[in-house]
């Protein structure tokens, strides 16, 4: 693996890239693609970002969401990934990655255990959230953190933390947060909107998942459905169950939440947390997935309670007795 300072030097000496991020965005990757983008245009590089799909609503919050692109628009030198463990968190945007990775400079700076070091570069280490790499990298390259910066890197931190409340937050997170802050960040501002904010709409689907929590393994496991017919009910997208899965672990007697959006039929994309007692990285590795030790996630295909069902068993096979 290369170092950070490795990395830096690299990007200092490339004049055109493409960011890459993980589908299904959340904060903290649309955060590090973000910041890194404006750390590298500040330098005089060609960039622009890439994610597959529609950006969740709520991140328009800060400016330059709208220039975010579904492929490349241009040949660059060199393709980034952020926050990304793996080329298959591409999604679509991975057959662009793939067509072009053999004749470009290819980084990947990520700050999942489960990543599988797929870039010619990469750097990977475990943080609350990889903004807090991306607030070191952009430092090592020697670039002058603006409020726009600062702003792209709270918001990847806020998220992927639980707004601070996480138990991989430490000094580090700290640091990095007091980083983006000094650089003009609002923290409040930035907090409301992306962490608190919601519609009537979305608390209502919220006060109907969690009314039909299912509690099992002595109420070590808390699982919550999220189904089409619920979104469609309510008027809203994927992007709208952000946050569930955190409910659960409020919960004094919960070791491990889990929630499962359908995403169509015979298909359910599962999101775990958990306290600690359980790694949920190897729970989702069963099934193909992958992430964080307290935070992970991975499809399931088929009928709900046949994947509920092995899901509680990997769970349970993990759970101390």
């Amino acid at each position: 693996m290369n170092s950070l300072q490795e990395i830096a030097d690299l990007l200092k000496t490339i004049r055109s890239a493409v960011i890459f991020t993980h589908m299904r965005p959340d904060g903290d990757a649309v955060g590090s693609a973000m910041a890194l983008s404006r750390a590298l245009f500040l330098r005089g590089v060609r960039c622009e970002v890439v994610n597959e799909g529609e950006i969740p609503a709520r991140f328009f919050c800060l400016p330059g969401m709208d220039t975010i692109v579904r492929t490349p628009t241009f040949d660059a030198q060199a393709y980034i990934c952020v926050d990304s463990s793996d080329e298959a968190r591409l999604g679509y945007a991975q057959a662009a990655f793939a067509s072009g990775a053999k004749k470009k400079v290819t980084v990947n700076i990520d700050h999942h255990v489960s990543n599988t070091r797929f870039c010619k570069y990469n750097f990977v280490r475990p943080r609350a959230s990889n903004c807090e790499n991306i607030a070191e990298l952009v430092q090592r390259m020697g670039v002058e953190a603006d409020a726009l910066i600062g702003s792209y890197l709270m918001m990847g931190m806020i998220t992927d933390s639980g707004a601070f409340s996480h138990s991989d937050v430490n000094g580090d997170t700290f640091r990095a947060a007091a980083y983006a802050a000094d650089a003009g960040a609002d923290v409040a501002a930035i907090t409301y909107e992306i962490f608190k904010k919601q519609s009537k709409a979305r608390s209502q689907l919220y006060a109907e998942v969690i009314s039909s929590l299912r509690y099992d393994l002595d109420d070590r496991l808390a699982t919550a459905l999220v189904t089409q017919e619920m979104l469609f009910a309510h008027g809203l997208k994927q992007d709208a169950t952000e946050g569930i899965v955190d409910f659960a672990l409020t919960v004094d007697c919960v070791e491990v939440s889990v929630c499962m959006m359908e995403v169509k039929k015979g298909q359910y994309k599962a999101s775990f947390r958990s306290k600690g007692a359980v790694n949920v990285n190897e729970v989702a590795a069963v099934f193909g997935g992958g992430g964080h030790v307290l935070a992970s996630g991975c499809m399931f295909f088929g009928d709900f309670e046949e994947a509920y069902d092995r899901m509680r068993y990997a769970v349970s096979q993990r759970l101390p007795q």
